[in-house]
């Protein structure tokens, strides 16, 4: 086979194994973990069983390499929020809700599906732990940067935990009920706490 040839079928390899990866995702955030089968998944991919199984033969495969890509869709959802910031004193209103908007996304929903599963499924665990160990460093050291925090300064690292503790606990409670006017408040306030405590390394006010 030549190179011309090869490097097509690869992307189409690469673009087939992303759909199945989207679709696994889509599925785990509308029908959870249970009602996610690889049938479903190759379904909502447009991508034939035999192929489907070729790749992942069997639904753990198929769920432990979307844990994966469920990372790369994270990280790459939280830079593009990050970009649209704004300056001065809005900015810390602006990165809670920027937040919020991560914990109460379709991928935090089929992140969560994750979890759960995890809990009982010692194989699923040893890959989901360490992803979400990385996550949660990853997104503490964005909201360090993102709110100018100088972490020497006593409680300032706990704030900034505290402060994605918050938001993913409101993102839980809207997994069941609209929650949206309560988050409001409840942000408006914490985003008044932060800017009262929170100070960066040139000794300004955070945000």
């Amino acid at each position: 086979m030549t190179l011309t040839a090869r490097v097509p079928q690869e992307e189409r390899t690469r673009a087939m194994r992303q759909r199945l990866l989207d679709a696994t995702v889509e599925c785990l955030g509308e029908v959870g973990w249970s009602g996610t089968s690889t049938t479903l998944v190759s379904q909502r991919a447009g991508v034939s069983r035999g192929a489907q199984l070729h790749h992942f033969p069997t639904k753990n495969a198929l769920v432990l390499a979307a844990v994966e890509h469920l990372s790369a869709v994270r990280r790459a959802e939280l830079a593009a929020a990050a970009a649209e910031l704004p300056p001065g004193r809005r900015r810390t209103r602006a990165v809670l809700d920027m937040l919020a908007a991560q914990f109460t996304s379709s991928v935090f929903a089929a992140a969560l599906e994750l979890w759960v599963a995890a809990r009982t499924d010692a194989t699923l665990r040893e890959a989901v732990g360490p992803l979400e160990q990385r996550i949660g460093r990853e997104t503490h050291r964005s909201t360090v940067e993102l709110l100018g925090v100088d972490e020497s300064q006593p409680g300032a690292r706990e704030l900034v935990q505290a402060t994605l503790d918050l938001v993913r606990g409101l993102g839980l409670a809207s997994t069941l009920t609209d929650d949206t006017r309560r988050r409001k408040r409840i942000l408006d306030e914490w985003a008044r706490v932060l800017d009262a405590q929170l100070v960066d390394a040139a000794g300004r006010v955070a945000g």
